[in-house]
């Protein structure tokens, strides 16, 4: 391998961040190989795919990972089929989870504090959250949209979220200063990339519940 790609998977790894994505039953692969190219490139390290609809499986990860221009390789996927046990495991790493909901104690994305472990919850393209997972939710937050339609796509919400998540981060020096990770963290990481430098076998790097 050469150095430069070396030095460039370590930087990567250095700069995870404690900050993931949910994913409620979201049906489009299209949309979650967007939303996994959203993540790797703001510093996200893993991402949690729920499925409680009986027609929703795994193949649509795989299809998704076709159009995630190779970020799916870098990110740990936790696949689960049971809300209560996603959300445990969710909680175990993650402080605060905020899900992208409109009630009437939802506040703008960008009053919210994104520099503390935390993890952004999206539903799916119809639905949106069911009453389960937002029972799990610190609160609920909108993106303010000033035209005729009030929604988003949902890898174009998830983009702008995790955006608004980077420009605090940047601003508060946790890609370079005060990075989350410990260095132990970190040295483990760079090796696991090294490792999946040289890999095909992605399923690898999916854990299934």
């Amino acid at each position: 391998m050469r150095q430069e790609r070396i030095e460039r998977l370590k930087s990567v790894a250095a700069r995870r961040q404690n900050l993931t994505v949910v994913l409620e039953n979201v049906h489009d692969p299209h949309n979650i190989g967007a939303v996994m190219r959203s993540c790797d490139s703001v510093g996200v390290r893993e991402i949690f795919i729920l499925y409680t609809e009986k027609h929703l499986d795994e193949e649509r990860i795989e299809m998704g990972r076709r159009s995630s221009s190779g970020a799916r390789k870098w990110l740990d996927i936790h696949l689960y089929r049971d809300v209560d046990a996603c959300f445990e495991h969710v909680q175990r790493h993650y402080s605060n989870i905020w899900a992208t909901h409109l009630g009437e104690s939802a506040k703008s994305l960008y009053e919210l504090n994104l520099t503390s472990s935390v993890a952004l919850l999206f539903g799916n393209e119809h639905d949106g959250l069911s009453q389960e997972a937002l029972s799990y939710a610190t609160g609920n937050f909108i993106i303010p949209q000033m035209g005729m339609v009030q929604s988003l796509n949902i890898s174009v919400a998830c983009a702008v979220s995790l955006y608004e998540a980077l420009r605090q981060r940047q601003a508060a020096s946790m890609y370079d200063q005060h990075k989350p990770m410990s260095l132990q963290e970190q040295e483990l990481l760079e090796k696991d990339y090294l490792e999946r430098s040289d890999k095909k076998n992605w399923n690898k790097f999916i854990d299934y519940k």
